[in-house]
């Protein structure tokens, strides 16, 4: 990059920072909601709204209240929500069977999404964690997590999403192979237009906890995810994923967590220029929010600049649990 050889007093930046308007017209970044995808976590029963404790203001809701939830999203100019389900323990088991069952709560409601706003964008969680007894995005088999066999599972859960209407197929399991397979499925079983988001580079972080409170798979979870998750300390490594997921079929790529890895997103968008998004997890969202809730930081001022962190470093969009509210901010 070329600076002009200016020198004060000829260059003073203040000049372009003195009101409002002249900030905003040279400005580098931008936020709307167009940049927002809402998670959103599901579970059984009718007129249901559950806190979940961890993440102050996020809540479980029966499929009547999410289809309302994901009106109210599509009104604020929100394109885009994710799914993610809680299910019971009677229906997590070894074979991890839920995963694929067309009526199963992620499949009804996107459903029902789809009938009542079927404009807006549905993404759906593809990984067994959710339905299994073990805890894990695998199928474990002796104290070990089995790659291949877990990809044949992913690909029926993914043909069962898309089936249902998901507009966008997220595979967040982080086992090898998986986006080709799903890929070559979705093309094989005339679904050659639904999107793959792949959670390309999702680290082995501590920063996931409060969402398996919201999944109800806290406990659950037998050992830790570092032999599929990646290793926090590994940089270089998320680019060869990425990569290798582009190269299997995926149109967009996610970098998971967010805020800690602000260095993975303009890596990631420099070197392949794809669509690229991050996921400001459950652990930022709480931790933000207990800030917020004793009064230590300004609620609206810092969901706004964390958020603008995410285009600044190249993301595209980001998944968000204050998307709803930020929506709100910047209209």
């Amino acid at each position: 990059m070329n600076f002009i050889d200016q020198k004060f007093p000829s260059l003073r930046f203040r000049r372009t920072r003195k009101n409002e308007k002249i900030r905003n017209l040279v400005s580098e970044t931008s936020l709307s909601a167009n940049d927002f995808i809402w998670p959103l976590f599901i579970c059984n029963g009718n007129n249901v709204e559950q806190d979940v404790p961890s993440m102050p203001g996020v809540k479980r809701r029966s499929i009547d209240r999410l289809v309302n939830a994901a009106s109210e999203a599509f009104d604020l100019g929100i394109p885009a929500i994710c799914l993610f389900p809680y299910t019971e323990q009677s229906k997590k088991t070894e074979d991890c069977a839920e995963a694929w069952n067309p009526d199963n709560l992620s499949n009804k409601a996107t459903r029902a999404i789809k009938k009542e706003i079927p404009e807006l964008v549905v993404m759906s969680d593809v990984a067994l964690d959710p339905y299994n007894i073990n805890g894990h995005d695998g199928f474990v088999e002796n104290g070990k997590i089995v790659n291949d066999k877990t990809v044949e599972a992913l690909v029926k859960q993914a043909l069962s999403q898309a089936e249902a209407g998901s507009d966008v197929i997220g595979p967040s399991d982080m086992m090898d192979g998986r986006i080709g397979a799903i890929r070559s499925a979705l093309e094989e079983n005339g679904h050659s237009e639904v999107s793959i988001m792949s959670y390309a580079a999702k680290y082995s972080s501590s920063f996931y906890g409060p969402f398996r409170d919201a999944v109800g798979a806290t406990g659950a979870l037998t050992g830790d995810k570092k032999t599929y998750q990646m290793d926090i300390a590994n940089s270089n490594e998320a680019l060869r994923l990425v990569a290798r997921d582009l190269k299997e079929g995926a149109d967009m790529v996610m970098i998971k967590p967010g805020m800690p890895y602000l260095d993975i997103c303009r890596r990631v968008k420099d070197t392949f220029g794809a669509p690229t998004f991050a996921y400001q997890v459950s652990g930022e969202y709480s931790m933000l929010s207990g800030a917020f809730e004793k009064g230590w930081l300004d609620r609206n001022k810092i969901i706004i600049e964390t958020l603008m962190a995410f285009k600044r470093s190249g993301c595209d969009g980001i998944l968000t649990y204050f998307a709803p509210e930020a929506a709100k901010l910047l209209k």
